[in-house]
């Protein structure tokens, strides 16, 4: 760990000279306390650095939670080794990209069995929180069960046993990115009313006590509840598939469902702060949590040690070193082949983007946060689906 200044710690072996300076920006709001925390895989992000963990009193930041709200990891270990798994594992992958909408905008075509108890839990939800998701996104309902594009995955993986563990990456979809614009818009606005003038206007606040700022906590608090029952409900799609291709049912061992951009309350340094965590999970100690590394790379399920300084947190994943554009200018579709070697994927240059070497090492990553998380297991892809 590197102390920065007083108001601003990293564990970040690896940082470059324009996060830090974002993370610099974002520590000298007066109302952090007692510090940001920037986690192993910081990197820029909007108006707050992804990879940052920020404790604050009496305001919040929407954009230090970001646009994809409770966006975070689902894993489950079943009872399965590698020796059970098919020697082809191409059907696999196909049943689960038919089982569980992929990409951009995807929706359900039907609301299904097991999606409709969840839907119906949200709803309530909603109601108690006083407001209508459906003025956010019209097909909020549509969406639950679905990926996403970008970073969000679906794999099937080893660990160092050779069980069979599911792993999966995704949040709020559609709703949660409207819901979020909606509220860093306010905030903007609000700044303007009160003649706020703030050195980058995406970290614009909402302060405690006033009906905007108990408007977006409700509404924060559903999006996030989405983002789990979302993960929830593509799991059990995933186990569905895993299941009809093996001919036996999946024994779930563990089930892990954690957040990395989310907000809540917690107590630090003797006093009740709101801890945004943007590309980060909390981790109290022994609390189990998922650190996935890049398309191709190892993930990691892990349990936090409760260090302190980082107010109980850990990195959420490996981080990019280069920004999407620049990893399609630089990286080539041979490259992400030779990447891909070993691992089930859908093999187009729609994923070049993603290719590992456009993100931080993991190894780097879990090896500066070894004093925030200890490693359980070690896991190996064999399958991956991703959506364009």
């Amino acid at each position: 760990m590197k102390k920065i200044n007083d108001k601003l710690l990293s564990w970040a072996s690896l940082l470059e000279e324009n996060t830090e300076q974002q993370a610099r920006t974002t520590a000298r709001m007066p109302f952090v306390f007692p510090h940001l925390a920037l986690m192993p895989d910081a990197h820029l992000g909007l108006g707050a650095t992804v990879g940052s963990v920020i404790p604050t009193l009496g305001a919040v930041m929407p954009a230090a939670v970001g646009v994809d709200i409770g966006c975070g990891m689902i894993a489950v270990r079943t009872q399965f080794s590698a020796a059970d798994l098919p020697t082809d594992l191409q059907p696999l992958r196909e049943q689960i990209e038919r089982a569980v909408p992929l990409s951009a905008g995807a929706s359900n075509r039907k609301v299904v069995a097991t999606a409709a108890p969840r839907i119906a839990e949200l709803e309530t939800m909603a109601e108690a929180a006083g407001f209508d998701p459906a003025g956010a996104h019209g097909g909020w309902r549509g969406q639950l069960g679905t990926l996403g594009s970008g970073n969000h995955f679906i794999e099937v993986s080893l660990d160092e046993e050779d069980r069979v563990w599911l792993f999966l990456h995704s949040g709020s979809r559609g709703v949660g990115n409207k819901i979020a614009q909606r509220h860093i818009a306010v905030a903007k606005r609000l700044m303007q009313r009160w003649w706020i003038e703030l050195a980058d206007p995406d970290l614009a606040y909402l302060v405690e006590g006033t009906p905007e700022f108990e408007r977006y906590i409700a509404e924060l608090r559903w999006a996030q509840h989405f983002a789990l029952l979302n993960r929830e409900e593509m799991m059990d799609r995933v186990v569905r598939q895993l299941s009809e291709v093996l001919g036996t049912a999946v024994d779930e061992q563990e089930r892990i469902n954690c957040h990395h951009n989310f907000t809540q309350r917690e107590t630090h340094w003797g006093k009740s702060v709101w801890v945004s965590r943007k590309g980060a999970i909390q981790a109290a100690a022994g609390q189990p949590g998922l650190i996935p590394g890049s398309m191709g790379t190892a993930s990691y399920v892990v349990e936090g040690l409760g260090n302190k300084p980082s107010l109980e947190s850990s990195p959420h994943g490996a981080g990019r070193l280069y920004s999407r554009s620049a990893a399609r200018r630089t990286f080539t579709h041979d490259e992400l082949r030779a990447a891909m070697v070993g691992i089930e994927y859908r093999d187009t240059d729609a994923f070049l983007d993603e290719i590992p070497a456009a993100y931080k090492p993991i190894d780097q990553v879990m090896a500066d946060a070894t004093d925030l998380v200890r490693v359980r297991h070690t896991l190996r892809q064999v399958v991956n689906v991703k959506g364009d």
